[in-house]
């Protein structure tokens, strides 16, 4: 979850102590039609009216208190969630994360090489 506050300060936003931390393997997160069950363990969130809006949109949503649990920046390949898709046992809702982590990888990988020739 650290990782994901890093990166949003990297971007340009701030974060915030919660009143109540995400503690837990039942915690709610999405957007639009695609909730997933997760598992959380963090006490600090990053401020929506801080995020540069412009470059970064948001991805997930903690559907309990709307705070911001996923981030993804608009034009380079950089993606986070706050909360932990790798649970074992627990929840497996976020293992496609992995599988787009990978895919995002072997993209820039042929950009680059098709970039050398």
């Amino acid at each position: 979850c650290m990782g994901h506050q890093i990166l949003g300060h990297a971007l340009g936003a701030e974060t915030f102590k919660l009143k109540f931390g995400h503690r837990g393997l039942n915690q709610p997160a999405g957007l639009q039609k695609r909730i997933e069950i997760t598992s959380q363990n963090h006490s600090f969130a990053i401020n929506p009216d801080s995020l540069p809006n412009n470059i970064v949109e948001i991805s997930h949503l903690n559907l309990n208190d709307q705070t911001i649990a996923g981030i993804r920046h608009k034009t380079l390949p950089i993606f986070s969630v706050q909360y932990h898709p790798e649970a074992s046992p627990g929840p497996h809702d976020a293992d496609y994360l992995f599988q787009q982590f990978v895919q995002t990888m072997q993209t820039a990988k042929q950009s680059e090489i098709a970039s050398v020739r």
